[in-house]
């Protein structure tokens, strides 16, 4: 995998062509693939890398937000076949410019993720969460 071969776009209609890397590794249950396009056009920003060679979509980051002062990240993932490579610091620093003129970007992340996110300028806080499980593999709504 050579890294001139990875383009990142925040186009949703550009991303519809494209194959889905490995995603969601650890979950019991997984979202299904329209799941997962559904959620990335539904989310406020979105900013995919993309595997040029193989048209692949090989990481992501979602953010939602109200528009006029906040905004939460729920998502950064990349393939584990293409981690270590830069592609997730670029994809966070790209959102947080996406998210520059809002005064607050919050996230809740696993604490072996914390590391990653104060190398990116991020401060530890509290945080307070509700988990569905059986839910995991999201919710389909009927357009």
């Amino acid at each position: 995998m050579k890294l001139e071969n990875i383009k990142y776009s925040t186009d949703i209609k550009e991303l519809q062509g494209c194959k889905l890397g490995i995603f969601f590794e650890g979950w019991e249950i997984k979202p299904s693939d329209q799941v997962f396009r559904d959620s990335l056009k539904n989310s406020y920003k979105v900013i995919c890398a993309i595997d040029t060679e193989k048209n692949m979509i090989i990481g992501y980051i979602t953010a939602i937000s109200d528009g006029v002062l906040s905004s939460y990240i729920p998502f950064l993932e990349v393939d584990k076949r293409y981690q270590k490579q830069g592609i997730g610091s670029a994809l966070f620093k790209k959102m947080l410019e996406e998210l520059g003129e809002l005064y607050m970007t919050d996230l809740v992340c696993d604490e072996e993720k914390a590391g990653f996110y104060e190398k990116a300028g991020m401060i530890r806080w509290n945080a307070m969460i509700i988990r569905r499980f059986k839910h995991q593999g999201g919710v389909r709504r009927k357009d």
